[in-house]
């Protein structure tokens, strides 16, 4: 015999199944955070060895300091070109990158070799 009202008993059928789906995701498991053994150090010891040196950082970084005029120019350059163009120039600037770390590789592979590395302090 067929229902009056079609797709009915699929309808419950399908919001039981979701239902049953949803307690299945609950979960009992507390993460308390307080405790600092719940997320320890990756390698023990490297922030104690970090802490142990006392290095006096200056009031101001490098980077914090005032823009020059010639700094300013430079922005406004930049900003007064196309996308295109400042695509282009950003491209430019990430070859130059590029290629400064390839030097910069070459030069510490140089030094791995000389064993420039792996000198104490009393040996210079």
């Amino acid at each position: 015999m067929a229902s009056p009202k079609p797709g009915i008993i699929e309808q419950d059928v399908g919001q039981e199944i979701l239902d049953n789906f949803t307690k299945s995701l609950l979960t009992m498991e507390n993460l308390d955070r307080s405790s600092p053994e719940m997320w320890p150090e990756k390698v023990p010891g490297v922030t104690d060895f970090i802490n142990s040196y006392n290095t006096q950082f200056p009031s101001k970084m490098p980077y914090s300091k005032e823009l020059t005029a010639e700094d300013q120019n430079y922005m406004q350059q930049l900003a007064a070109l196309s996308s295109a163009n400042l695509i282009a120039k950003v491209k430019e600037m990430h070859d130059i990158a590029y290629q400064l770390g390839v030097e910069e590789s070459k030069e510490v592979t140089k030094g791995k070799y000389l064993n420039m590395f792996n000198r104490k302090s009393g040996d210079k």
